[in-house]
């Protein structure tokens, strides 16, 4: 169940679209003014700055909330302190309790109780029970509770995060099988759960829901795509096997390796291109820069110039097939101008660049209809006249 009214969720959501439409044209100031007065909606910061302002005041007022309660008890910190650790979680959840009860949703404020109890519970549960692979679970279990009920976008990260240092680390309890085996399993587990998360994706009913769960198939997209990357699997063999890779040999299974760093990334692209996904279309971006990046630390053969050249031929490629893949798009992903973005700024820079390159200049007329000085029309003068 949702601290916050489901009714006033989803009002934010329609206001949300209002805006959006308000910038495209579609309505006007007026109409979006009257929407929002109609609506109860939480209390929220859209500006990301003052948002994290409310975030930073939120944790200095959680800190001293903490320390008031723990001159109470001073005379028991040195020997339970780890009972404070669980006082410092409950407090944070009562804080993010009172705060929502007083509407307030992704304001910044509530967010600060929240991470605050997350941080506390976590070195709680390390230090009293001194072990990582128990503590990943609860962090993971804890984090998605309170997405749940919170709708904290930053607690679903968390999930994220620490399911799959559950995974890593509970894939080396079983030595060095686990280890070699580690890359795969990571591939199939952020492959099942991408699959998952797209289908509770495309069968949601509660649309707040929607933000926290397209995060988790975005981190999936991610984890997929490093699982195999072969300069993050060669690494972690020197490091979690200690193999000492010599001049001429090369890691198990390095081929397979090879053509996932060169091919997931290219998939992901043209996936991108076919479902009209942004996010996917800037991770393979992402994905590719860091394949050649892994290529280059081991197999660099080539002068800096000339690699330059080749890059940027391969961009060069890469531009052209976008331009003619989208040039006729109406919708999605499209090489045609945007109309829920504000787009001034983009054609006055084309305006700045034709006549630039077309030799053309702003001309000042010395003819004027409209009659400056003395204040005889606008009082723009030193005359007395208007």
């Amino acid at each position: 169940m949702q601290a916050i009214n489901s009714t006033k969720l989803e009002n934010l959501i329609l206001v949300e679209e209002a805006k959006s439409l308000q910038n495209a044209g579609f309505i006007g100031k007026e109409q979006i003014e009257y929407i929002k007065k109609e609506l109860d909606t939480p209390k929220t910061n859209t500006n990301i700055l003052v948002r994290l302002g409310f975030v930073l005041l939120g944790l200095l007022l959680y800190v001293s909330i903490c320390g008031a309660f723990s001159l109470f008890g001073i005379s028991g910190i040195d020997n339970n302190w780890e009972v404070f650790l669980y006082l410092y979680a409950i407090i944070g959840v009562a804080g993010a309790e009172f705060l929502c009860a007083q509407n307030y949703f992704k304001h910044g404020l509530e967010e600060a109780f929240l991470l605050g109890s997350q941080l506390a519970l976590g070195v709680a549960i390390s230090e009293v029970f001194e072990s990582d692979l128990l503590t990943a679970i609860v962090v993971a279990a804890v984090a998605i509770l309170m997405y749940t009920r919170y709708l904290h976008i930053l607690s679903m990260l968390i999930f994220c995060v620490a399911l799959s240092v559950f995974l890593f680390l509970a894939m080396l309890e079983f030595g060095n099988l686990g280890k070699s085996i580690l890359p795969f399993v990571s591939l199939l587990f952020s492959a099942g759960f991408y699959f998952w998360t797209k289908k509770l994706k495309g069968n949601l009913i509660k649309q707040y829901y929607r933000e926290g769960i397209l995060l988790a198939n975005t981190f999936c997209l991610i984890l997929f795509y490093l699982s195999c990357n072969y300069f993050v699997v060669r690494e972690l063999s020197v490091v979690l096997l200690e193999n000492e890779i010599l001049p001429g040999t090369d890691i198990s299974f390095a081929l397979f390796f090879y053509c996932f760093t060169i091919i997931v990334p290219i998939l992901y692209f043209i996936q991108a291109l076919k479902t009209k996904d942004k996010i996917m279309l800037w991770i393979s971006f992402l994905a590719v820069a860091f394949s050649m990046y892994s290529f280059e630390i081991y197999f660099s053969a080539l002068s800096g110039e000339i690699e330059l050249t080749i890059a940027g031929l391969v961009l060069f490629g890469i531009a052209f097939f976008t331009i003619k893949k989208l040039k006729h798009n109406d919708i999605g992903i499209t090489f045609k101008p945007d109309r829920i973005t504000n787009s001034n700024q983009f054609l006055n820079a084309e305006a700045l660049i034709v006549a630039s390159t077309f030799g053309m200049s702003p001309e000042v007329s010395s003819e004027s209809s409209m009659e400056f000085g003395g204040g005889d029309f606008s009082g723009g003068g030193a005359g007395g006249s208007f």
